[in-house]
């Protein structure tokens, strides 16, 4: 897995995602309402709508929450409609980036979104910029206490593709097609998933070898993650781990 897959790890092993609880609920949420509008209110029909909701309740949001907001997705309540929409960038030494967001006003956000690049060093590009570099994949976060080559067996079985190091996890790589039914394996052989979750994986990365290029990276990441309306960002930057500890100390 890229860099960026061990920086997040980094930060909730440090508890610093604390602090972005509330606008994690209100993601999750958004998701769930755009997934039912996008594929309908039955996650067993409705794949992504059953991955949305995974996720919700590995982050503990409440059932009921969490059927509301299904309900606003296919029309039953009132609510505001969100879209989906996805911005393409470079940052500093020409990482790739890319946003994905929930929005209920498309040209505030890209505006938005294209002034957060400017501020901290990087390019607002066109589609297609950088998503050449990426491939969509699911990933499933195992507690690391799992013998890594027992979790590899139960995952393959199930199709997953890989078991790599994520720090305080293991990362197991799947189809997108396969997400649930490695996630459904995993648990079944009585290892406990922390998170499953369909993500952008860099096909190529960039090394940021110096703690000065490391830390102006992670400060683009970090602002766009923090708007509002941003549900996820996805760069392919390459950072050791020793300047990973030490730019998030």
């Amino acid at each position: 897995m890229s860099g960026h897959s061990k920086w997040h790890s980094i930060k909730h092993k440090k508890g610093a995602a604390d602090k972005a609880r509330g606008k994690l609920f209100a993601v999750l949420i958004r998701q769930i309402e755009v997934a039912a509008r996008q594929g309908g209110g039955d996650p067993e029909s409705n794949s992504t709508l059953r991955t949305m909701i995974g996720k919700a309740r590995d982050n503990s949001v409440p059932m009921d929450t969490i059927q509301r907001a299904i309900k606003r997705g296919t029309g039953e309540e009132e609510g505001v409609a969100y879209e989906s929409v996805t911005y393409e960038g470079y940052g500093p030494n020409g990482v790739a980036v890319i946003v994905q967001a929930l929005t209920d006003n498309r040209n505030r956000t890209s505006a938005e979104v294209k002034n957060l690049f400017s501020r901290n060093g990087g390019n607002f590009a066109e589609p297609g910029a950088v998503a050449w570099q990426f491939e969509r994949r699911g990933v499933v976060h195992v507690d690391r206490s799992v013998d890594e080559d027992e979790l590899m067996l139960a995952a393959a079985d199930a199709g997953a593709d890989d078991v790599s190091d994520g720090g305080d996890v293991w990362f197991v790589t799947t189809p997108p097609t396969e997400l649930h039914n490695v996630r459904t394996a995993i648990e079944a052989a009585g290892y406990a998933v922390r998170t499953a979750d369909l993500t952008m994986v860099p096909t190529t990365t960039v090394a940021l070898d110096a703690e000065a290029a490391a830390r102006s990276a992670l400060r683009l990441v970090d602002a766009l993650e923090d708007h509002d309306d941003v549900e996820a960002v996805y760069a392919n930057f390459d950072i050791p781990d020793a300047i990973l500890e030490a730019v998030t100390a």
